[in-house]
């Protein structure tokens, strides 16, 4: 009985710490999309758009600039790399956004 009883708080703890993992992670991209829209609304009006509209912006502005980036050859490494491909992207798609609107 006692070794079952190990061995559940065991897959337990590597459960709950693979989640753990997940949720993080999760935060830290939250995090960086926030910032990534910030900076691409603070370049294009000088404000940001918002906390969930500069998650979004910093989403799609990823993907964005990712997609970009590779076509052109260069690939972004690293959290700071990232953010530069991600903001470059975010402009791109508040100015196509804009053009889309008029």
């Amino acid at each position: 009985m006692g070794i079952v009883l190990i061995i559940l708080i065991v897959l337990g703890a590597i459960f709950l710490f693979s989640i753990m993992g997940s949720v993080i992670d999760l935060l830290i991209a939250l995090a960086v999309w926030a910032v990534i829209g910030w900076a691409a609304g603070k370049l294009v009006r000088g404000q940001g758009y918002g906390a969930l509209g500069n998650i979004l912006l910093g989403l799609v502005g990823g993907v964005v600039g990712g997609i970009l980036f590779g076509l052109i050859g260069w690939s972004s490494v690293g959290l700071i790399g990232s953010i530069l491909s991600g903001v470059v992207g975010g402009v791109i798609v508040v100015y196509a956004a804009r053009l889309l609107g008029r």
